[in-house]
């Protein structure tokens, strides 16, 4: 089409001329008719014309208002192995079912740990931790949802040709996050710095299946989880090379207060609650059991408490059992429980059924030989397959429940008859109902064993057992000195 300007050549599609900017005629869609820039209806069929502007008009757009702010962050980067040959080999709409399902199952696993989703890519998904809702364990919270998106992903058995597998990287470190860019559909929130870059080059590193962390992330989290170094490599668009770190298996010390390998250093200001627990240790000793409560905000020193008293209870033979609740096992019935089950049985991470069957009945014939019903209530709650000539579970789900809390309680007395326990229930806060309502049936017969329970909280939390004989709290209103 002609302009009728600058006579210059411009594409039927065009609107306004490409050289001079002057509205081009319009063809009817009707009839096919030229009809000039500004004409409603066509001069040949009379249909209507959607009206051209007389020139392009400059605007000035007002940017928004900037909501920036710097932060730490930990971000994930997740992408799926071997997408582009699933490309040419599989249907378009094949593609994009698959596609669809590993996003939601991701999206599951991502919210369940408070992730935010910032951005789709194709087959990678960028997802913040600290952003825009900061949790003092982001940085576990990205590894336990890589780990989580691993399984949730390997578990998708959408069509027998195609396994689904991923590489996940995650980083930590300063960014400034929040300002809006792009518009509609392709609006986000920006992250500026070079934690994003990081975790998408670490994902590069990534064997299939696989977590790689940066040196920040690794330092978050030391101590709850295994890390396998890969070395320092020299990365595309970071100045300086990196050490890579792959994560393997949750540790299998439970809790902060072992975790976070707190100092050794002598506590400072903290002697009178310190002198508070060590009296009601000796009184739990000599078989008046005690049930210490000790509240306190995250950070203000419950951890370093009750570490001063483990380690001073040292000095004579006793038993010590650490209970940790989660946050991320809150709705888990008995975890924490399970848990220390599981250490006691000696179970590893890979062990095979038959291994962990032997490891329960050493457990029981240990602990409770007499319980004829301890084997299938105990494999219960462990997940232990049982062969088909073991005793059945005892009835009813609500007699399976009294039986299974009845065992943990009786466990917990005799190892109080062998020695004195130290029984440390750390972030009850955190605990689920079940594990509650166990620890409800076990206070109030401690005071006839040599047994001190130590559990620790933040305020919120409803104790029912104030007012209990033996029962008593220790509220930390200022941070602990060092």
């Amino acid at each position: 089409m002609k302009c009728p300007a600058c006579n210059s050549e411009n594409a039927d599609t065009h609107k306004f001329c490409t050289e001079c900017g002057t509205p081009l005629p319009r063809a009817c869609p009707s009839c096919g008719a030229p009809n000039a820039a500004g004409a409603r209806f066509c001069g040949q069929c009379g249909t209507a014309l959607a009206v051209t502007a007389e020139r392009p008009v400059a605007v000035r757009v007002q940017s928004r208002p900037s909501e920036a702010e710097r932060r730490q962050l930990t971000v994930m980067f997740c992408d799926l192995v071997g997408s582009t040959d699933m490309s040419t080999r599989m249907d378009p709409e094949d593609l994009r079912d698959l596609l669809t399902a590993y996003q939601d199952s991701c999206r599951g696993v991502i919210a369940r740990y408070d992730g935010f989703i910032a951005r789709y890519m194709g087959d990678g998904i960028l997802v913040y931790f600290g952003y825009p809702q900061a949790h003092e364990d982001d940085g576990e919270r990205a590894i336990r949802a890589g780990l989580g998106i691993v399984e949730a992903v390997g578990k998708l058995k959408l069509r027998p040709d195609v396994e689904l597998r991923v590489r996940i990287g995650i980083a930590t470190g300063l960014v400034v996050v929040g300002d809006i860019v792009g518009e509609g559909a392709a609006e986000e929130r920006a992250v500026l710095g070079e934690t994003p870059n990081l975790a998408a080059r670490l994902q590069s590193l990534a064997e299939p299946d696989t977590i790689i962390v940066s040196p920040a992330t690794r330092r978050l989290v030391e101590g709850r989880f295994w890390f396998i170094d890969r070395g320092e490599h020299v990365l595309k668009g970071i100045p300086a090379p990196v050490r890579a770190w792959r994560v393997g298996a949750e540790s299998s010390t439970d809790g902060r207060f072992a975790a976070d390998l707190l100092s050794r250093q002598p506590i400072l200001g903290r002697a009178q609650e310190v002198a508070t627990v060590q009296d009601r240790w000796r009184r739990a000793r000599s078989g008046d059991g005690q049930v210490v409560l000790v509240s306190g905000e995250a950070g203000i020193g419950k951890s370093r408490l009750v570490e001063a008293m483990v380690t001073a209870a040292r000095q004579e033979p006793h038993q010590f059992i650490h209970f940790a609740c989660s946050p991320y096992h809150a709705g888990s019935p008995l975890y924490p429980f399970i848990r220390v089950m599981e250490r006691a049985c000696a179970f590893t991470d890979g062990m095979d059924e038959a291994r962990r069957l032997v490891g329960l009945r050493d457990f029981i014939a240990r602990n409770l030989a007499e319980q004829a019903d301890a084997l299938p209530v105990l494999a219960n709650i462990l997940g232990v397959p049982l062969p088909k000539d073991a005793p059945r579970l005892p009835g009813s789900p609500a007699r399976v429940k009294q039986r299974t809390l009845e065992l943990l309680g009786a466990i917990l007395e005799r190892q109080s008859a062998r020695q004195p326990l130290l029984m440390l229930f750390e972030d009850a806060h955190w605990c689920d109902p079940t594990s509650l309502e166990l620890l409800g049936r076990l206070v109030p017969r401690i005071p006839g064993h040599a047994f001190l329970l130590l559990l620790t909280f933040r305020p919120g939390m409803t104790v029912p057992w104030l007012g209990q004989p033996n029962v008593m709290v220790i509220h930390l209103a200022r941070p602990l000195s060092w």
